[in-house]
């Protein structure tokens, strides 16, 4: 069976940071890496969905909206995946950037959580989310970006 492509690289050298995981014709997939892979360190359920609603909303509200196919978590718990269609690069880790900014900064109710809205909605914890905002983003802005995996 052939083997899926995020099978293909070496975990063991990859650190945090953003990452082009895959190019499907227009479609690129982004690979958000908050955690070093087998580091033992791992988001926890209520961060890491808490982080897909807070992110998945500001992203698909920013301006580049109509271009997000996909964001959600990884199962490894080591970082999320962003599909976007025909975005450059560096628009890409912008918007990124600033959906950051607007978590951290985020004063109102976490979105989507409402049992109507969400089918785990007692899950959620906007702190949480801030928490790996500020993480992740402190990560983007200290660390150099090149979008591809280390070698």
């Amino acid at each position: 069976m052939e083997r899926i492509t995020s099978f293909c690289v070496d975990h063991d050298k990859i650190t945090e940071g953003i990452y082009v995981s895959r190019i499907d014709g227009d479609v690129v997939t982004y690979d958000l890496r908050t955690r070093i892979p087998n580091g033992g360190d791992y988001m926890d359920a209520i961060t890491m969905h808490s982080m897909e609603h807070m992110f998945a909303t500001y992203v698909r509200n920013s301006e580049i909206g109509d271009k997000i196919l996909y964001f959600g978590p990884m199962g490894c718990r080591t970082g999320f995946y962003l599909l976007v269609r025909s975005v450059p690069n560096e628009a890409v880790l912008d918007v990124v950037k600033d959906v950051l900014g607007k978590i951290i900064a985020h004063d109102g109710e976490m979105f989507g959580q409402s049992r109507k809205e969400c089918g785990n909605y007692q899950e959620l914890d906007l702190a949480a989310a801030k928490i790996e905002a500020v993480r992740y983003l402190d990560i983007l802005n200290r660390c150099p970006v090149t979008f591809q995996y280390p070698d």
